[in-house]
This record gives structure tokens, C-alpha cells and sequence, in this order.
């Protein structure tokens, strides 16, 4: 199978558990792979039989940017649903983190893994 990425999307939003974190926009950021069969996109050449990875980033970025999730693992999870409502989206990795979240740390959040057959 085929992937298309989105990698290092940088979007602001509310995302945590804390009182501050409620309130303040935080950063971060949302790698997505996608699987798919690339082999008709690839002998039309034309975009409409293409995954279209803007498409992908301005939906993940929108949903990021306005859910206000409590956790990654909620937000991560929004953006495969998203992700697989995509026509010929067979599976996607989704991974979200939260930069300087944790001292020390570059970055700390989670990646998941979710299928249309699941």
C-alpha cells in the first residue's frame, strides 16, 4: 500500500487537562500518513484521483484549532476519523504532540494507528 504524509503541521489550539492549559492556545504539532493505492492517481496524472494532502492539513488544522480536547489520545483520534472519511483512505497513522510540554522534553504525545476495517 501506498502512503501520503503531512508531516510537522504546526497548528495552535486548547488541548490539556490543567486550568491554564483551558485557557491558553498551546502548540502543536500533527504528523498524518495515509494509506492508499496511489497506482490510478499515478497513470491519470489528475488530482481528483489523488489523496489531496491540503485538503487533509486544512481539515486536521480546523479541528485541531477548535476542539479543545482534554488529551492527544481525543484529538489523535478525531483526526484518523477524519482522515478515513477520506475516499480511498485505507489507513492512517495519526500522531499528535505537545512541544515543551514536559521539562526537559522536546516534545511529548502519541501516534496512532486506525483502519477502515476496524
Amino acid at each position: 500500500m501506498d502512503k501520503t504524509f503531512i508531516k510537522d503541521l504546526r497548528v495552535r489550539g486548547i488541548i490539556g487537562i490543567n486550568d491554564w492549559e483551558r485557557e491558553q492556545i498551546q502548540d502543536m504539532l500533527i504528523n498524518i500518513e495515509v494509506f492508499s493505492d496511489t497506482r490510478r492517481a499515478a497513470e491519470t496524472d489528475n488530482i481528483e484521483d489523488c489523496i489531496n494532502y491540503r485538503t487533509l492539513a486544512k481539515r486536521a488544522q480546523a479541528h485541531a484549532e477548535t476542539a479543545a480536547r482534554l488529551t492527544v489520545e481525543a484529538l489523535a483520534n478525531d483526526l484518523a476519523k477524519i482522515c478515513l472519511q477520506e475516499t480511498g483512505v485505507q489507513k492512517v497513522i495519526v500522531r499528535v504532540e505537545k512541544p515543551g510540554a514536559v521539562r526537559f522534553s522536546s516534545s511529548v504525545g502519541v501516534e496512532i494507528e486506525r483502519s477502515r476495517d476496524e
